[in-house]
């Protein structure tokens, strides 16, 4: 593949309207009253053909960052994770980049967040071959909301560079909606986006089944797991074994990872089901951590568990949820675990 270089000075409104995805946008609280202007210089390597879509980049280990994280419209003009974090999940055996590419709600009027910065964090990607998987939170409006951005982070394309994978998040409950309303809106979107893709491979994030089967039967009942099983190719339980208690016996990384594959795959009929795991929520190592966190962490000495049921389940790889509460010492664990580093062991 050919490839020309291309120096861009790029212009960008960092603060009050960012690219003009901040308009009719109150200002954050604290944001300067007058925008600053920050010139970026960019060498982007363009592409003149793509690669096709395949399911490799749910392999290993992989990184999430979502849109209050690093997206201007949440984040304002000092995002807590910007393109240049690329470097550090590369040195810590990040394969892939979970990147929330679109959102819908007051602040994200467009149907993808800010342009620039996604071409910015795919180019960076790319550089440190690191694949991104686009994924976007549905919340089953009747209008054409959701299928829309569906559909245009599968078709963004930034000199050349797309998304090397699409996700869809499915764990909206909060909606108003009877479960049955809220499973048909969930097919018929799921439907419309497959065809959309033809043979593109999709990622299904989903709810772990220990969670809508045992925790919590009310959260999503009549899940309509037999109807989404011929439109996703990989799926995704979210297995986050911090939010439950030490007495239920599911705060393990083993346990719940485990056991929520297991109801998984029999939910779908399918033994073989393609899976990639996500643990979490963050990881703490005990020395400094913060004091109260937004929402409870995972604890280091959990990592361990949690790939020993990677690999027991035979799941294609493995992440924990999210990049900006992973402290240094929870990365490097889980590139030993899972990344670069354990391949080289």
């Amino acid at each position: 593949m050919s490839a020309a270089l291309v120096v861009l000075a790029v212009v960008a409104v960092v603060a009050g309207a960012v690219l003009n995805q901040r308009r009719n946008v109150k200002p954050l609280v604290g944001e300067p009253a007058a925008a600053a202007r920050t010139v970026v210089d960019l060498t982007l390597e363009v592409d003149d053909a793509t690669s096709p879509r395949t399911i490799d980049p749910y392999r290993g280990l992989g990184a999430w960052v979502d849109g209050f994280d690093f997206a201007p419209a949440y984040t304002g003009p000092n995002p807590p994770v910007t393109a240049a974090d690329l470097e550090a999940m590369a040195s810590n055996g990040v394969r892939t980049l979970y990147l929330q590419a679109s959102r819908v709600g007051s602040r994200s009027p467009d149907v993808l967040e800010n342009r620039f910065v996604l071409a910015t964090f795919l180019q960076e990607a790319h550089r440190h071959d690191i694949a991104v998987v686009a994924w976007y939170l549905p919340k089953w409006t009747d209008d054409d909301a959701d299928i829309d951005r569906l559909r245009a982070m599968a078709d963004f394309e930034a000199f050349g560079h797309r998304f090397d994978g699409v996700a869809v998040d499915i764990e909206w409950t909060d909606d108003g909606l009877e479960p049955t309303e809220r499973g048909r809106r969930l097919v018929a979107l799921s439907r419309k986006y497959r065809e959309h893709l033809g043979d593109d491979p999709l990622g299904a994030i989903v709810l772990p089944p220990v969670l809508t089967d045992v925790v919590n039967e009310q959260f999503w009942p009549e899940f309509p797991w037999t109807e989404l099983e011929p439109l996703y190719d990989v799926w995704l339980p979210m297995s986050y074994w911090s939010f439950r208690s030490e007495e239920s016996g599911y705060d393990d990384g083993y346990v719940y990872n485990t056991e929520s594959t297991e109801r998984l795959r029999a939910h779908l009929g399918d033994p073989d089901a393609v899976v990639h795991a996500i643990g979490g929520i963050g990881g703490i190592d005990g020395v400094d951590d913060p004091a109260d966190p937004e929402e409870p962490l995972a604890r280091l000495e959990q990592f361990d568990d949690f790939a020993r049921s990677i690999a027991d389940t035979g799941a294609l790889g493995g992440s924990v949820y999210d990049w900006r509460t992973l402290e240094p010492a929870a990365r490097e664990r889980l590139d030993e675990l899972l990344g670069d580093e354990a391949g080289r062991s």
